[in-house]
């Protein structure tokens, strides 16, 4: 068994089997991504074992919790075995590096298993992810109305190897009225962040594709920093007709149920302001999704147009880029 900081174990990740021994909700709310959660307490043995700590000792807690872990040791060893297929060399961590991570490295070390426990724990990755946000980065940004295809260009940008993120995709959400149909729920703050740090940290030393999009993504942010430098750097403004668009957005959202549509309406309604809110309800009642789907469309056009996405008028490189002329972009190095 060794210690490592995060900065020695981040450098080569995909080297090691990643296990987060915190309680489930404390896994559930966010951890480093790609690690399994193998908790040696349960939340309710978790809180058992803090009240014992609380109000009678430490020594009392301590043994409360080798009796919990002690019936799930077999179990913690099986489960290691059948999940680490690769045989890798193991990274456990809790909260703070402290007793959880050191008992389960324990156990696995005295099975046989090569192990590394996280200086630091969780709490150090945590501090390690938001400092990637103070980082400088090289920026380029697909922009274009909604309905312009932004997403479906850097997905197959990033099947070829180019440096994309997609930051919908980490926020399971389209950025849109409807972006949060058919998709899971959307992950905490924090674990988007998690998600988007290493994200960053992986393509530190290239140029990074992003799509354009507002300070939010559904409930979530984009953390100050990356947002100030994604309105500073070259946007390609993708140039595709109404009529294109609006076909798309029919395609992509016109088989959900109406009361999912006319929900996600009313979900921003202060934004639509109340006639505009009416109009498009009331298309969607009488099942002309179309005329409904224009309306959306025409106003999220007039938001671009303004720069509201940005709050004052654009200062950074802009090229036009025509329909069919997308993908010779990610070849031009000298823009």
């Amino acid at each position: 068994m060794e210690y490592l900081d995060i900065d020695q174990l981040l450098i080569d990740k995909g080297r090691y089997f990643w296990i987060d021994v915190r309680s489930p909700k404390e896994y559930d709310h966010a951890h480093i991504p790609n690690a399994i959660s193998l908790p040696i307490f349960s939340d309710e043995e978790r809180h058992i074992i803090g009240t014992l700590y609380k109000q009678e000792s430490r020594e009392k807690a301590i043994s409360k919790g080798l009796d919990f872990f002690g019936f799930k040791m077999s179990k913690f060893v099986e489960t290691v075995k059948n999940n680490n297929v690769e045989k890798l060399p193991l990274a456990v961590y809790c909260w703070r590096g402290g007793m959880r991570s050191r008992a389960m490295a324990w156990l696995l070390d005295f099975y046989g298993f090569e192990v590394k426990v996280v200086q630091g724990g969780y709490k150090a990755f945590r501090n390690w992810a938001l400092s990637r946000f103070e980082d400088k980065y090289t920026f380029k940004i697909l922009g274009g109305y909604t309905g312009s295809g932004k997403t479906e260009i850097l997905n197959s940008q990033q099947e070829l190897g180019f440096p994309v993120i997609d930051l919908e995709g980490l926020a399971r959400h389209k950025g849109s009225t409807f972006g949060g149909l058919g998709l899971a729920p959307q992950p905490s703050q924090e674990m988007f962040e998690n998600m988007l740090s290493l994200a960053l940290f992986q393509f530190k030393s290239y140029y990074i594709w992003l799509e354009d999009e507002s300070s939010r993504i559904g409930a979530l942010s984009i953390p100050k920093g990356i947002r100030e430098q994604m309105i500073q750097a070259p946007l390609y403004f993708i140039q595709i007709s109404f009529e294109d668009r609006l076909q798309r957005i029919m395609e992509d959202y016109g088989g959900f149920e109406l009361n999912d549509l006319i929900a996600s309406v009313l979900r921003i309604q202060r934004k639509l302001g109340g006639l505009l809110t009416n109009q498009i309800v009331e298309h969607l009642n009488n099942k002309q999704i179309k005329d409904a789907f224009s309306l959306l469309l025409g106003h999220y056009d007039n938001l671009y147009k303004k720069g509201i996405h940005y709050g004052k008028p654009l200062e950074r490189p802009v090229f036009m880029v025509d329909l069919g002329q997308e993908l010779d972009i990610f070849q031009n190095k000298n823009q």
